[in-house]
Order: C-alpha cells, then sequence, then structure tokens
C-alpha cells in the first residue's frame, strides 16, 4: 500500500527566523540557503508575512515585497508561496480598515503569494470574514485557522475540543471561502492527546477531501509529540523547519520529524534525509555570523504556565536584553497567567500575546494592574473582538477608567473603517506631503509601518541585526561605528567587566570610572556591542513625563508650545513590539520635549514637560 503523502511547509525563512532572530534576517545572506532547499525538493515555503514584514522595514532597511519578488524568482513559478495573515490587522498589530485589508491582499498577490495562512487571535470569526473573502476575491488561496493553546493549569473556560469545535463550525457555518483549514498553536502548549482529539473532532466535521494542517512550535518539548498524533488523526500537512532555526521556540526540524515518522505509513513531502542534512549546512553556514540567543534553542516546562509563544519570545527576550532588564524575564513570564485568565483567554498569539506580555512586565515591574498596556486595555475592552470568555470584570473597569475608552462590542473592522488614519486617502496625502510617490506599495507600506515605513521610503531607514562576527558590515546598534557611538553617548552609564560592575562617566568621547560596585552581578547573556545607560534617577520636577518602561521614541505627536488636555497623546514609544501612548497628566502647556524619534530612553529618563 502506497504511504499517505503528507504535505511539508518549510517555515524556515518566516516563523524560523521570527522565532529565533525576531525576524532579523538580511535577504542576501539567507538566498543561498534558499537555493539550497529548492535543490533538496522543497516546493512550499513559508516566505512572508507575519512580522516577517515589519521587521524588514524596521530593522533591515530592506523592501519587503522586494524580498518577496526575488524569493519568487530563485524558487520558480511553481512553489507555493505562504504567508502568514491576522484577519482584520492583516499583517500589522492593529486593526485595519476594510480598504487596508483589501489592500493587503491585493499586494501580497501581485508580489508572488500563492497562499494566505489567515487567523484571529481571539478566535472571533467576525474577524475572518471580509479578510478571507478579499483573499479569494485577489486569486490567493485561503488557509484559514483556528488558534490553540493550552490554558494555564487550573483554568478553564475555553481552549478545550469543545471550543474548537465550536469555532469550527462557526467557520463553516459563515460562508468564509476557504482552500484549507489550519489548528495553529504559535506556544507549543497543546497536549497530544487534545491535538489528537480536536483532529478527529475536525476530519469529521469537514466536507470529504478538506486539507488540515497543525502547526505548532517545540517551545514546550511536545511538538514531535503533537505531530505524530496530528498524522494518526488524519492530519494532510504539517509544518517544519531546518536547523540551525529548528527546534526551540520555533517548528521541529525536518530531519528529526523523517526519523521520527520511520517505518510508519507516511511520505513527509518526498523528502530524502541526505538532501535535507545538504540544505541544512548551507543554512548553518549562510547564519554562522548570526547571534543565536540561548533561550531560542531550549525548550522549557515552565511555557504552559504562561503561555508565550516561540515567535515573540525571543524577540522580548532580546528587547529586554538589549534593555539591560533580561533578569527580570522569570517574573514577567510568571505574571502571565493572571494575566491570560483576567484577559478573556485569547490564544497567545501575535497581536494578543504581546498584549498579554506587555501586560505582565507592567504588573511586574509597577505592581499588579497600576497601569494597564493600550493592547490590553483595548483587547478586554472588545476593540479587537470579542474574547473567548468575557474578561475580568475588574480588569475591565481599569482599563476603561485608565485608557478613557468605553467596552464595545461593535465589530473591529467597522471601528476602523470609522477611524481617518486607516484610510487609503490619509496614508496618500502623507506620502505626499513627504514627496514620496503615492504607489499602491507605498501606501501600505506606511499605513503598516508607519513612521518607520516613512523613514525607509525617504531612504532615511538604518539596519540593526545582531551578528557576531567583528568584521560584519552591520553593527548591532546602527550603521554608525562604536566609536562614532562612544563619542556621540555623553553621560553616566553602568558596564560590567569580568561581572564586576562600574559606573562611567563619559563627556565628550572620554570616559571616567566615577565608582566601582561593590557587588558582582551575572554576566550578561548576550556580546555588548555598546555601554548600557544606567536606571535615571527620579525627577523632582512634578510637571515632568517620565518613561515607565525602557524602549524607543517611536514618534512625537506634540511640539513644544503645543496647548494639551489631561489625557492627550504627547509622543508613542516602542517597547517590546508594541506602541505605548505617553499622554499629558494634566491640562497644560509642552514646555519641553526631551527626546527625539528613534532615541532610546530608560525607565525614568524625563521625556516631556506639561506645565
Amino acid at each position: 500500500m502506497a504511504k499517505k503523502y503528507i504535505d511539508v511547509m518549510d517555515t524556515t525563512f518566516r516563523d524560523g527566523f521570527q522565532s529565533v532572530f525576531g525576524g532579523r534576517v538580511l535577504m542576501e545572506d539567507f538566498f543561498p540557503a534558499l537555493e539550497a532547499a529548492k535543490e533538496a525538493g522543497i516546493r512550499h515555503f513559508e516566505f512572508g508575512g507575519g512580522a516577517r514584514f515589519q521587521s524588514l522595514f524596521f530593522y533591515l532597511n530592506e523592501n519587503a515585497f522586494d524580498m518577496m519578488d526575488r524569493f519568487r524568482a530563485i524558487v520558480g513559478p511553481d512553489a507555493n508561496l505562504q504567508t502568514l495573515a491576522r484577519g482584520v490587522n492583516t499583517v500589522m498589530l492593529d486593526t485595519g480598515s476594510r480598504e487596508m485589508v483589501d489592500l493587503h491582499a491585493k499586494m501580497f498577490k501581485k508580489h508572488g503569494t500563492t497562499t494566505i495562512r489567515n487567523f484571529d487571535a481571539l478566535n472571533d470569526v467576525e474577524n475572518l470574514k471580509y479578510s478571507g473573502e478579499r483573499i479569494v476575491h485577489h486569486g490567493l488561496k485561503h488557509e484559514v485557522v483556528v488558534t490553540m493553546m493550552d490554558l494555564p493549569p487550573g483554568c478553564v473556560g475555553a481552549h478545550d475540543v469543545a471550543f474548537y469545535e465550536k469555532t469550527l463550525r462557526e467557520i463553516l457555518d459563515s460562508g468564509i471561502p476557504y482552500h484549507s483549514i489550519c489548528f495553529k498553536d504559535a506556544s507549543g502548549t497543546s497536549s497530544p492527546h487534545k491535538v489528537y482529539e480536536t483532529l478527529k473532532m475536525a476530519r469529521k466535521l469537514v466536507p470529504e477531501g478538506t486539507h488540515l494542517r497543525l502547526h505548532t512550535h517545540e517551545t514546550a518539548g511536545v511538538s514531535v509529540a503533537c505531530y505524530l498524533a496530528a498524522l494518526d488523526a488524519g492530519v494532510d500537512g504539517i509544518d517544519m523547519a531546518a536547523a540551525p532555526v529548528s527546534g526551540g521556540t520555533s517548528q521541529p526540524d525536518i530531519l528529526t520529524m523523517l526519523h521520527a515518522t520511520k517505518g510508519m505509513n507516511y511520505d513527509l513531502g518526498g523528502l530524502e534525509l541526505e538532501k535535507i542534512l545538504k540544505y541544512e549546512d548551507v543554512l548553518g553556514d549562510c547564519l554562522k555570523d548570526y547571534f543565536m540567543p540561548p533561550e531560542a534553542t531550549q525548550v522549557s516546562p515552565l511555557i504552559p504556565f504562561s503561555p508565550m509563544p516561540g515567535g515573540a519570545l525571543t524577540a522580548n527576550t532580546q528587547m529586554m536584553r538589549d534593555n539591560n532588564m533580561l533578569d527580570r524575564y522569570p517574573e514577567v513570564i510568571r505574571a502571565m497567567r493572571e494575566v491570560v485568565e483576567k484577559g478573556g483567554y485569547g490564544t497567545s498569539v501575535t497581536p494578543v500575546s504581546q498584549f498579554y506580555f506587555q501586560q505582565a512586565l507592567n504588573n511586574a515591574l509597577m505592581g499588579p494592574w497600576k497601569k494597564i498596556a493600550p493592547g490590553y486595555g483595548k483587547m478586554v475592552l472588545g476593540y479587537f473582538g470579542k474574547t473567548p470568555t468575557a474578561p475580568d470584570a475588574e480588569i475591565v473597569r481599569i482599563a476603561a477608567e485608565q485608557l478613557k475608552l468605553e467596552p464595545t462590542t461593535d465589530n473591529a473592522i467597522d471601528i476602523a473603517d470609522r477611524d481617518e488614519t486607516k484610510s487609503v486617502a490619509y496614508w496618500t496625502k502623507k506620502l505626499s506631503d513627504e514627496g514620496i510617490e503615492a504607489t499602491d506599495e507605498n501606501i501600505f507600506i506606511a499605513a503598516s509601518c508607519d513612521v518607520k515605513g516613512i523613514a525607509f521610503l525617504k531612504g532615511e531607514a538604518t539596519v540593526n541585526v545582531r551578528k557576531n562576527s567583528p568584521k560584519a558590515a552591520e553593527s548591532i546598534q546602527s550603521n554608525q561605528s562604536q566609536q562614532e557611538n562612544l563619542l556621540m553617548a555623553n553621560g553616566t552609564y553602568t558596564v560590567i567587566v569580568d561581572g564586576q560592575q562600574y559606573n562611567v562617566q563619559i563627556v565628550g568621547g572620554n570616559a571616567t570610572v566615577v565608582q566601582a560596585a561593590p557587588t558582582v552581578v551575572a554576566a550578561p547573556a548576550a556580546p555588548v556591542a555598546a555601554p548600557v545607560a544606567a536606571p535615571v534617577a527620579p525627577v523632582a520636577n512634578a510637571n515632568a513625563i517620565c518613561a515607565e518602561l525602557p524602549g524607543s521614541v517611536f514618534k512625537l505627536v506634540a511640539a513644544v508650545g503645543d496647548s494639551v488636555n489631561a489625557g492627550d497623546k504627547i509622543m508613542i514609544l516602542e517597547a517590546m513590539k508594541m506602541e505605548i501612548d505617553v499622554v499629558a497628566p494634566r491640562t497644560g502647556k509642552v514646555t519641553s520635549i526631551n527626546v527625539q524619534p528613534n532615541d532610546k530612553i530608560e525607565a525614568g529618563q524625563v521625556l516631556a514637560v506639561v506645565e
């Protein structure tokens, strides 16, 4: 009897890169490995979308559409090239209007996409209707998704087989056009037994011949067992990655799954061990200069208690590492359990995973529920759709009070349509004001990446990748040399030498050790490319607005001399993949703006003064 053919999607160049490097891999560095993957017989790739859209503009000074075009040219016209979309969020962290949802599908079709995997983190089917319709309208295959995870121990109310059956029935009854169905577990926390029962349920429920897939991560250490359970339940496709970006926070390794299914009645994509081994050798050589975060190669039994998805875990730890606060990571992960439970059990996948992480970070640093993260607050108030269960009433009250928003039951896409800043006309004018041609591509880049998209289009973007090689053309922090950074870095810094902490004062590039700390601190988990700013002392001026978290300045909204009301935006910060509004604490006049866009900031640093 012939073996059952299982379609294999290689996630190396999208989810693999995201799960290990936060998406920061330059196209010229990985294209030789793509050639090797083609030679190995792989014909189905995840090649863009998700966080690998914005990250190219934010960190690589590369155009994601150009990358997609070149990817297609390498693999040829017959390969199935797949991207990831977040329903009404498309490849953004915020919701998009109907115009932007349509433009997303149109542009991704134009630039080589075959299939779009389309999910909603809340499993709100309303968020999949228009996006799915536009995907099919533009001639793409639509892979509709049910998102999965296991709830933290002791929690009940969603994310069991009955919940997934309810969600799947809603999808089937909605009339959303689709070509395949994926069950997606971004945190890798679903138990093998639940995976088996869920896929058996789905196989009975869907029309005969429906293509069913499972996507998971190795993060919690059970992905291979889950894939074997899914195969036993009748799944038609699974996702895998190639070493060195497989396992750990990413998908199971292709070679590992070929080994795990030896002697079984499955043909995994027609792939052969020796050819895959050669491909992985080439990929390893391509990525040898990239800094590999140790947490990206590990599995953690603590992940089911959070749960933290692999695609977000390393992005968050790298940002914490950059901001000299990685020691707080275990505390933040522990805090996520309560955040998930009280937030209504949305699936821990972008953007909801980032809402969870940001709120857990706030709870860990500032005290439980003292500061509501804007994304988390808008989620519990209903602005991203309906959560699987009702959020905690007290948290809803606190969020409404802090964000000055009322709870809503309106559809997320209808809310977005009422927002002028999410219209094509708004971004067309914005580009015109900047002297940039308003092509469809440029409109979508600007709308999805805002000021960073505009900076890219104006030729002002910088490269920010993490490489070990001192010969790398891109520095870890910017295109400037470390010497230039130091000359500009006037101030007091904390540096670590042989595990000993020192305070160093730099003026005009001249460094003076002003104090040696008496305690020994742990060595950093990653190479330190530049001095790390010491925490800024509290400021006596009661009118000063100080940063509550470390991060960077994303956008200035107000200017010196502006009159503002309490709650008006002064600026927007970026921290942990999220945009954080800095608002006026009182009515008054902005008398000082102390930072500029792209500035790195520390907790406690004075950002502005309103008097």
